[in-house]
């Protein structure tokens, strides 16, 4: 009794560990196919050249024999990149190879042979050159995809040099340890040249993908990945949490039980995944926030609008008369935050709210008239422009009641359909003009969208696209170089609203 007493609590212990970690399902999910890797292959092929054309190698003097020898100011003159690949490998890695490459180089030389000395230039050229790296992706500790190592082999097959000046028959036999001397030292330098182009250069550049950014005054949108990329051989996938947050309660944290979005294509170099929770918290912050209400007054009141009521629901429904001389006052607000609903038909939101009317008389306290409940369903278009996400609201459902009586409910019927037209035409367009800016997709700066298409599911939908680089890797991490004084990782602060394209 007592081991099988003690085996319980044993098991009670570890039971804990035993239970695998809950899947926390991403708001925004991205993934990166094989042909949109090949564009990537295409422009770092160019950032590669530009790296190893500045590779420094060190000065070779020495001894040999009679032979005193000095190489000085050595500089890549040209580099033939003749074949590479860049390939996922599971799970973690992308795969770079370039094979039969050649360098040319150009270098200073200084030769004391016996009683003869000689200055002049080298011409020299490495071929064979065959670099394989590989760089391991990971999520860092405040959520954004980073290269956290590298592992690096170059070799170089055969090196050539051709002298010049007085005394070049003499000492083109000695050459051959001069030339096994800088084919060693120049593949020591390659890799080091790439490691830091990797951790440093291209680290730089997905600093610039946003992680926890404000939108506007109001909200902001938390862009960390929940986990590290999951490779396969043909794509690279990450999740986003994909949530937003009022910037008045930054740490608020809303539970995800939308479906998880779930990306089955690989036709096109990327997809975007964008679940129901994903516009379900921006308009959860909005409505925290406080800013889902909208107040018209006197001169701002349609006159069409303002005419009906007067003529309409005042007259008939309260006995005032109709050249009652004070302004109108409505206040459109939100009752509860707005839901998104995604089907393969279409993206819809529904929206409670309640209308408050009552008279504004100068110098008198505004006098209540009613206040009407609103339910309306509201078609959304969900489109991708450049790298902002866009959505367009068009009123399609809309119904009111009054909150105090059947017999207004009844009165108002008569209502529903000239309030939806004036609220298409006056509120529609207001609604629409905050939505216009959209909010930016986490891909790094000088990566655009191109020939997107938006196809709906259930509880998500998915933007399939191609990429384009509007501008170069070298433009990009030339402008956010880090100074050799930056702290080794960013900070998690949201930053401040910014006519820059980068913030959201």
């Amino acid at each position: 009794c007592e081991m099988a007493a003690g085996s319980t609590v044993l098991l009670l212990l570890l039971l804990p560990w035993l239970v695998p970690a809950s899947h926390s399902p991403p708001g925004c999910k991205i993934r990166i196919t094989a042909k949109g890797l090949e564009l990537v292959k295409q422009e770092g092929l160019r950032f590669v050249e530009q790296e190893l054309q500045n590779i420094t190698v060190s000065d070779l003097h020495g001894k040999e024999g009679p032979l005193h020898y000095n190489i000085s100011q050595v500089k890549v003159t040209d580099l033939q990149l003749a074949s590479s690949d860049l390939h996922f490998q599971p799970q973690q890695h992308l795969v770079f190879n370039i094979s039969d490459a050649s360098i040319s180089l150009r270098f200073r030389r200084q030769l004391l042979y016996w009683f003869f000395y000689d200055i002049g230039s080298i011409n020299a050229s490495a071929d064979g050159v065959h670099i394989h790296t590989v760089l391991q992706l990971a999520k860092d500790e405040v959520g954004r995809l980073k290269i956290s190592n590298m592992t690096c082999n170059a070799s170089i097959a055969r090196m050539h040099a051709g002298f010049s000046g007085t005394l070049r028959k003499v000492y083109e036999f000695l050459s051959t340890f001069i030339v096994t001397g800088m084919r060693f030292l120049l593949s020591q330098q390659i890799c080091p040249s790439l490691e830091h182009a990797s951790l440093v250069l291209l680290n730089s550049l997905l600093d610039t993908v946003p992680v926890r950014n404000y939108v506007d005054d109001h909200i902001g949108i938390d862009y960390s990945l929940l986990r590290d990329p999951a490779i396969s051989m043909d794509t690279l996938d990450l999740d986003f949490k994909g949530m937003f947050f009022p910037r008045a309660r930054e740490n608020l944290e809303l539970e995800n039980h939308a479906v998880e979005p779930v990306i089955k294509e690989t036709e096109r170099m990327v997809y975007v995944a964008f679940s129901e929770y994903f516009f379900d918290t921006a308009m959860q912050a909005y409505f925290q926030a406080g800013v889902l209400a909208i107040e018209l007054q006197g001169e701002k009141v349609p006159k069409d609008l303002e005419v009906l009521l007067r003529a309409t629901f005042f007259g008939s429904i309260f006995m005032l008369s109709p050249a009652v001389d004070a302004p109108l006052r409505l206040v459109l607000q939100a009752s509860a935050a707005p839901r998104c609903i995604i089907k393969p038909s279409g993206t819809s939101v529904s929206v409670s709210a309640f209308l408050n009317i009552s008279l504004v008389p100068a110098g008198r306290p505004a006098i209540p008239l009613s206040s009407m409940a609103m339910e309306t369903k509201l078609s959304a278009k969900v489109f991708l422009q450049g790298k902002a996400l866009r959505v367009q609201l068009n009123m399609r459902r809309f119904r009111i009641y009054s909150k105090q009586s059947a017999l207004e409910s009844l009165a108002l019927f008569s209502l529903q359909a000239p309030l939806k037209t004036l609220l298409q035409l006056t509120i529609m367009p207001i609604i629409n003009e905050r939505t216009k800016k959209g909010v930016q997709i986490p891909l790094p700066e000088g990566m655009d969208f191109t020939k997107e298409v938006v196809t709906n599911h259930a509880g998500f939908l998915t933007v399939g696209a191609d990429l384009h680089f509007s501008k170069g890797l070298r433009e990009v991490i030339e402008k956010y170089r880090p100074a050799p004084t930056a702290p080794a990782h960013p900070s998690s602060r949201p930053t401040a609203p910014s006519a820059d394209p980068r913030p959201l």
